[in-house]
């Protein structure tokens, strides 16, 4: 969507995350940091998915430029089969018939919202472009189903209620150093000059963002042994907002086949929640 605004998508995910650790210091009463953290066992998880989180933000925009927003973001959130599987398999939570076609649906979905339409947006042919199509979504989908599950293991592991924002704001400081370093080599090397409208839009997604997965952590504590519902349920009102938004805010076009695997997409995701 940032593309579609003519943003730099780079410099408003570091801005973003920037954003994140105030709004979570703020939240917090104060900066929830300290000497303490440096012995916190979840520490080097916190770090670790901060630079995945920025890693991932960055992909997604990619993605997003080169395949579409609604591909994009449904093969982002469909990539719940992933901590959905992790969630049976490590944590011996139960699935029913229901649960399993939902999966089975969900990866179908993927297959035909992935799918290229005959051109590009803004009528160019795919042509050497068509194979990052394909590609991009699929990295996506794997990265993101690899952050949930690693977010649902700290979360069951590691952090307590007490710490949760603690961890946030760790997380999200190591996306916002690693972030800021390399966008700082970029201003220095003159690859990139400073915008306002990115620094404006970090702000705006940077505070829903730090609630978005503060939610997600209460969510997954509030409901034990559940995840392979709660996951589903918050990636699905996501790709609905996003397909949405795709299509008559910025007008995307998409193929029958797209349309689809959207639909599909809704319904898979509905049976993994509620079968």
């Amino acid at each position: 969507m940032l593309g579609n605004l003519k943003i730099n998508s780079f410099q408003a995910i570091v801005f973003n995350y920037i954003t994140c650790v105030i709004t979570g210091s703020i939240f917090t009463g104060g900066f929830p940091l300290n000497k303490h953290t440096f012995s916190e066992p979840w520490l080097i998880w916190g770090v670790v998915m901060g630079l995945l989180f920025v890693s991932v933000f960055n992909l997604i925009a990619w993605c997003a430029r080169t395949a579409g927003v609604s591909i994009t973001s449904v093969a982002n959130k469909l990539s719940l089969v992933i901590p959905f599987i992790l969630s049976v398999y490590l944590y011996g939570e139960e699935i029913n018939f229901l649960n399993i076609l939902g999966i089975l649906l969900a990866l179908v979905s993927v297959v035909l919202v992935c799918y290229p339409s005959a051109k590009m947006e803004g009528g160019q042919p795919q042509g050497s472009k068509s194979k990052a199509v394909w590609i991009l979504p699929v990295i996506l989908f794997i990265c993101s189903g690899l952050l949930d599950s690693m977010l649902k293991y700290v979360e069951s592991n590691f952090i307590t209620r007490e710490h949760y924002n603690a961890y946030l704001v760790t997380t999200f400081l190591s996306a916002a150093t690693g972030g800021s370093l390399l966008l700082l080599y970029q201003y220095i090397s003159g690859i990139q000059k400073f915008s306002g409208k990115a620094l404006l839009a970090g702000v705006l997604i940077g505070i829903p963002n730090y609630f978005s997965i503060w939610t997600l952590l209460k969510a997954l504590e509030s409901f034990p042994g559940k995840s392979a519902m709660v996951i589903p349920v918050n990636n699905m009102g996501i790709v609905l907002f996003s397909a949405i938004a795709a299509w008559f805010i910025f007008k995307e076009k998409l193929s029958m086949l797209n349309k689809a695997g959207i639909v599909l997409a809704l319904l898979a995701i509905g049976l993994i929640a509620f079968g």
